[in-house]
């Protein structure tokens, strides 16, 4: 069994786009990107606006060349060279993974502080299930996650919008959300050059944005690719486009210098006891979502990857009956655990933005690729998109990543360096 089932939709595609984004982000960066850009968040958020749509767009070009599982991964093997896809499938892999354990210790942060590290665990064994019991299960549970938490999302909005009173002086532990955006500063490197702010911020808060990938990275199990793909993709960033917006407006005007000693700035709009409550529980739920996704986006790369002798065989290897790459899926949720008890949130956001933005810059270098060989085939109109776009992409990823930590910067160059010396090894056996 080489071959995943087709059997997502255009709404399926959707839900798990928007649960991937609709999750940690939205209810974590607002307080840490304040307190690097300050006043200047919007302009922060515009700006991680305008890459993440960049993004997208190179993305779904890729996708209707190239509908098959991997993402980034596939386009840059295909349109490049082999060792340019493994270094954006070993970043992707890399970056999401921490992502996966910074999100499952957010949601855990909201039931339990001290046990944090154990429900983050317990979350990622049980989602790690879901996945490998079928895709069309992951489907049907996005779908309802992304419901219950939109509508908690604009009660929020309404909430607030009528003037009702923020609970943020209900906050239980300012002191330790204080903490934790002083200690994502200083992973990023941080606050050491103002005039950096907004590119830092926006660094930060294209954290929450990158779950439109995950949807290409199920190339394989969308039915009609070629069309269900871009469609959803851009259908999925336009709803969160205008969803963050107004979230970002809500916490800003309401909250203002206050922001950063909020963990929970979302369910803080909310002054009714009981409904702040409600809106925590909506925090887990979607966090839960985005966390799903990221695993099953997380193994198929992983399986592409098996599957061209780039990573271990067994990886590529399909279970028979769910039509799922469980192998693929067991390991990518260990190296997620692994993160979760040796790494904090705030250093596992630093470094998942550097390797993600890293996996773009080959998406858009990939798009390029594609425009030259296309035009010198002489299949040009199938390129909708503008010729500077994919430049503009490139370059503005390759911009965030180098305003961030230097730290972080060197450590991803050895990392991948890593990478590529494992798979040179690898190869040659």
């Amino acid at each position: 069994m080489s071959q995943l089932n087709r059997s997502i939709g255009p709404v399926g595609a959707v839900s798990i786009g928007l649960a991937a984004m609709i999750g940690a982000g939205l209810f974590f960066v607002w307080g840490p990107a304040s307190a690097i850009a300050g006043a200047w968040l919007p302009a922060a958020l515009v700006l991680a606006g305008v890459v993440a749509t960049v993004n997208a767009l190179s993305t779904a070009q890729l996708a209707m060349e190239h509908p098959v599982s991997g993402g980034a991964y596939a386009y840059g093997r295909a349109e490049a060279k082999p060792w340019i896809g493994f270094s954006a499938g070993w970043m992707f892999v890399t970056g999401k993974t921490f992502s996966a354990a910074a999100i499952a210790l957010v949601a855990a942060r909201h039931i339990d502080q001290d046990g944090a590290a154990a429900w983050a665990v317990i979350a990622l064994v049980a989602l790690a299930i879901v996945n490998i019991l079928g895709i069309r299960l992951t489907s049907a549970i996005s779908t309802v996650i992304v419901v219950l938490v939109l509508a908690a999302v604009v009660f929020a909005l309404v909430w607030n919008a009528f003037g009702n009173a923020s609970t943020l002086t209900q906050v239980s532990d300012s002191t330790s959300v204080v903490a934790d955006s002083d200690s994502l500063m200083a992973a990023f490197g941080l606050g050491t050059v103002p005039a950096l702010g907004v590119l830092q911020a926006a660094g930060i808060l294209f954290f929450a944005f990158a779950g439109y990938a995950r949807m290409a990275t199920l190339g394989e199990e969308v039915r009609d690719p070629r069309r269900t793909l871009p469609r959803a993709i851009v259908t999925a960033l336009v709803i969160v486009l205008v969803l963050y917006g107004l979230v970002a407006f809500a916490v800003t005007g309401t909250f203002r210098d206050r922001l950063p000693e909020s963990m929970t700035p979302v369910a803080d709009l909310v002054g009714h006891p009981v409904l702040h409550i409600v809106l925590l529980a909506a925090a887990v739920v979607a966090c839960l979502g985005s966390l799903m996704g990221i695993l099953a986006g997380l193994s198929r790369t992983s399986m592409a990857m098996a599957r061209d002798g780039e990573l271990p065989g067994v990886l590529g290897k399909i279970n028979a009956r769910t039509r799922t790459p469980v192998v693929a899926e067991i390991a990518c949720t260990c190296l997620a655990i692994i993160a979760v008890v040796t790494l904090p949130p705030s250093g596992l956001v630093a470094f998942s933005s550097t390797f993600v933005l890293g996996y773009y810059a080959v998406a858009h270098f990939a798009a390029i690729r594609m425009r030259a060989r296309l035009a010198d085939a002489g299949s040009g109109p199938r390129m909708w998109l503008p010729r500077w776009l994919p430049w503009f992409g490139l370059i503005s990823c390759l911009v965030i990543v180098l305003t961030l930590s230097w730290v972080g910067v060197v450590a991803a160059i050895a990392w991948l360096g890593l990478g590529l010396l494992f798979r040179r090894t690898f190869a040659s056996r």
